[in-house]
């Protein structure tokens, strides 16, 4: 071969080699795009924190000397300005089939905690809280099953109750909890729930736990539960909720049946009207024979302007064998919550309170009274 040939033949090599590099050259920015369009989004760049904190001061005009509350939830120190709870949330949610998520909430104050905390988890053996708890800590698998079966595994928060615990995603227009909330129906549960989307504005829930407000279980039964939400329209919601298991320490055979029933409706943008009932049965829960107990409430709540609202509460409790609150007894308490709307964050609530009952069972200086009257101011930042 001579010299101009080789010479030819190399130059044509070289081309194409450079040819290539250049096409290559030229591709490579959009060969990665196309990668980095196809490379997933970090699951952590998916988890959402909020929180909620609410503080508050209290007063009761029977001065008792024991400076508590009778019969109050979270409200039950006297004349002390309070931390309630700081509620921090992590989760990521699941909503499409197949998708996964989770949920933990912190909660810290002096209120909340104390008495919603979980036996097993951070309530001791004696049955004494401290200013920490572990609320809910759940994760969830969405089923690829119909519209999407929602598997909740770990603990979580009861189905029962008009009025919540929790904060950031829901609070309650009266600043105290009802008598209900407090005596009726558990606040937690740890265990399994099932969560299913019906169609035609209809839903349901399964729960099998450990019982109410047990981290670790007390007995070798398990409680079955479910809830069923009815939501003929964009202003009525119906919700029948049922619970039935063995709750005792050490007594796996006696049940507890508890119902309740609530409803929501929207009479108008600014007027909203709610309603609750429960009853409870124990089986030998006490010497002569079943306990009963049950009730109901009314809630109104009207919104005054742009940034005022006025909520008022009604309520009739009757603890017919003592079980629940420890005096056979039928209570019935009326709460008038005026609130002021700061920002979209921040609110300010009063609550003036009345609770009576057909026994002394109030603390009244040093004697006993049938009725209390508290009046309490509360603040409560959501972030």
């Amino acid at each position: 071969m001579t010299v101009l040939a080789r010479l030819q033949r190399t130059t044509a090599q070289c081309g194409v080699i450079g040819g290539a590099l250049a096409v290559a050259f030229l591709l490579a920015p959009h060969c990665v795009a196309a990668q980095d369009a196809a490379a997933p989004t970090p699951w952590y760049t998916r988890v959402q924190l909020d929180g909620f904190a609410a503080a508050s001061w209290s007063y009761n005009f029977n001065r008792p000397d024991s400076r508590t509350n009778t019969l109050r939830v979270f409200d039950f120190d006297d004349n002390s300005m309070k931390v309630d709870v700081l509620e921090l949330v992590m989760q990521k949610a699941a909503v499409d089939r197949g998708s996964s998520g989770f949920r933990f909430d912190l909660v810290f104050g002096g209120s909340v905690p104390r008495v919603s905390a979980a036996a097993g988890l951070f309530r001791d053996a004696n049955g004494v809280a401290e200013d920490f708890d572990l609320q809910q800590a759940f994760g969830r698998w969405v089923a690829p099953v119909g519209h999407g079966l929602r598997l909740d595994a770990g603990k979580f928060v009861t189905p029962f109750g008009y009025e919540v615990i929790e904060g950031y995603d829901g609070f309650n227009d009266n600043a105290t909890r009802s008598l209900l909330f407090g005596y009726a129906i558990p606040f937690t549960h740890t265990g399994v729930r099932a969560g299913y989307d019906f169609g035609g504005r209809v839903t349901g829930t399964l729960l099998v736990v450990n019982g109410w407000d047990l981290a670790t279980d007390n007995n070798s039964a398990k409680t079955v539960g479910g809830q069923l939400t009815v939501t003929p329209s964009d202003r009525f919601t119906c919700s029948g909720t049922f619970m039935e298991g063995a709750e005792r320490a050490r007594e796996s055979h006696d049940l507890r049946h508890t119902y309740g029933v609530t409803t929501t409706c929207r009479v108008a943008t600014c007027f909203v009207l709610g309603a609750e009932g429960v009853y409870g049965r124990e089986v030998n829960g006490v010497v002569s024979g079943d306990a009963v107990w049950g009730g109901a409430a009314g809630y109104a709540r009207l919104e005054v302007g742009g940034r005022a609202s006025v909520a008022v509460r009604g309520e009739w409790f009757k603890d017919r064998d003592g079980f629940r609150t420890g005096t056979a007894q039928t209570l019935t308490e009326g709460t008038l919550t005026p609130e002021v709307r700061l920002t979209d964050q921040m609110r300010l609530r009063a609550d003036v309170r009345l609770d009576h009952s057909d026994k002394l069972v109030f603390e009244d200086l040093r004697s006993r009274d049938t009725n209390q009257l508290t009046v309490l101011l509360s603040g409560l930042c959501i972030f």
